[in-house]
């Protein structure tokens, strides 16, 4: 049932990385959170780092929203699901405000989703190098696209009372409101490392007072009620909000062919009965940090108990496990630790060898792998990992090469790949993906119940993953 649906809500944007994004939209959202509104957090596009520092500072999961590997129609849905009951909404942008996918427009770029929620978009500049020249650069990112309504900057990196004063008559002369004004401050600022910012859950205490500085900073910098009223100038969305329930009801899907009818052979699959819950285990603690939050909501909603476990401290599968997912994260930075814990490396390849379903994307390839970095791993792939160089990232449209225990052969999905590591060979002998753009290779490992490979996916674009993944828990117990 489409309804209307509304709350409060502002897209944090700016020219491009690293102008101060998760700063302010963090601080935004712990300011506002210590005000005792209940404020949801959203991030643009696959990042996994930066959702785990919305969570510290509202208190509530933070989502991410991907018109790439989610497709545009779920992006609103999306939102209302994670939105629902909430004061305020704050989306943190990816990238520059129309950086997107390559080659594809405005597709999953900041400004599409911005249009898709209808959310008044506040721009962050970095204006540590400028003065007048910052009302250029907002008039062009202002006009470029009528659709996005940029309703005020926040200038970061303001190094004196005299550059401000600059700035404020600059954007002043160009009709653009300066609803905040942070000064350069070194003290908030997170550590980051290959792949970005430190996660969370490797500096938990650390990542507190990052936080409660950030709302220090942006009360004392941000006008917080003039930002709340252009927030709530957002007009209604019409949209179902997305739920897991329902996303896993039969439910035909657009032919292949590209007509309008429905292909009977791609019907989502029957609920089965899942009484009496088969148990997933899903990896976390600081090694595996990466994870969407629907897919737990769809795992449980398929009738699973899912139960976290940290590979660095646990010598054991939790109790009755019949299903294992392996997320990503940075195995690479606790190689010695989790190499260690032998009990459990010995636990999780009996685990695979007897059948058991296993799930294991990016982190979990490597280890799952038989030695990462020189450092014996799990041992179920026949391969070998290894820091690199290179950088491995972007967008990816896939389509499974083996039938698994995720899906059956033929089924495609979009995905991102965020990785410097290598693993040896890159392939099985029944791979799990063929990509098809941005270049055609074969990638990842399926043998028994074992899915691995680097490609991480959002579930929530194809449901029948986490029921298909239940059913194989279910049959294993």
């Amino acid at each position: 049932m489409v309804t209307s649906f509304n709350v409060p809500r502002l897209v944090i944007a700016a020219p491009s990385s690293g102008s101060g994004k998760t700063t302010v939209a963090t601080g935004l959202m712990a300011a506002f959170s210590e005000r005792g509104l209940a404020v949801s957090p959203h991030k643009a596009g696959p990042d996994y780092i930066d959702p785990g520092y919305h969570a510290l500072a509202t208190g509530r999961p933070g989502r991410n929203l991907d018109a790439f590997m989610c497709g545009p129609d779920l992006v609103a849905p999306l939102f209302a699901h994670g939105a629902a009951g909430c004061d305020l909404a704050v989306i943190e942008g990816v990238m520059g405000l129309y950086d997107g996918a390559a080659g594809r427009g405005e597709l999953a770029s900041t400004a599409q989703v911005a249009k898709l929620l209808g959310a008044p978009v506040v721009l962050v500049v970095d204006a540590s190098s400028q003065s007048r020249s910052v009302a250029a650069l907002v008039h062009g990112f202002a006009s470029f696209d009528p659709q996005v309504r940029l309703g005020g900057v926040i200038l970061n990196k303001v190094g004196s009372d005299r550059h401000e004063v600059m700035l404020r008559e600059a954007l002043e002369e160009a009709g653009m409101p300066v609803l905040g004004v942070l000064r350069r401050a070194p003290q908030v600022a997170a550590p980051s490392r290959h792949l970005g910012l430190v996660p969370v859950a490797e500096r938990r205490s650390d990542a507190v007072a990052s936080v409660s500085a950030l709302a220090d900073q942006v009360r004392a910098g941000c006008d917080l009620d003039a930002l709340m009223a252009l927030a709530r100038t957002a007009p209604p969305l019409s949209c179902e909000a997305w739920s897991p329930d329902e996303a896993l009801l039969p439910h035909p899907v657009p032919s292949r062919n590209g007509g309008s009818a429905p292909d009977p052979a791609l019907h989502t699959p029957a609920r089965p009965d899942l009484s009496g819950g088969p148990v997933v285990a899903v990896a976390g603690g600081a090694a595996f940090t990466f994870s969407y939050a629907e897919h737990t909501e769809l795992l449980r909603a398929a009738g699973a108990e899912v139960v976290t476990f940290d590979p660095l401290r646990d010598e054991a599968l939790p109790e009755g496990t019949t299903g294992l997912v392996i997320g990503g994260g940075f195995p690479e930075v606790y190689a010695p630790e989790l190499s260690a814990n032998e009990p459990l490396r010995k636990a999780v390849a009996a685990f695979a060898a007897a059948g058991g379903p296993v799930a294991a994307e990016c982190a979990g390839l490597l280890y799952l792998a038989r030695s990462l970095d020189g450092k014996p791993m799990c041992g179920v792939l026949d391969a070998d990992a290894r820091m690199s160089e290179r950088l491995t990232l972007g967008y990816r449209e896939a389509v499974a090469v083996s039938d698994s225990v995720l899906a059956p052969a033929g089924t495609r999905l979009r995905g991102h790949e965020f990785h410097r590591t290598v693993i040896e060979p890159g392939a099985g002998a029944a791979p799990a993906w063929g990509f098809t753009h941005p270049e055609r290779r074969v990638e990842g490992f399926v043998a028994d119940g074992v899915h691995a490979s680097y490609l991480h996916t959002h579930w929530t674009a194809e449901p029948s993953v986490a029921l298909r993944f239940a059913e194989a828990a279910a049959a294993h117990r």
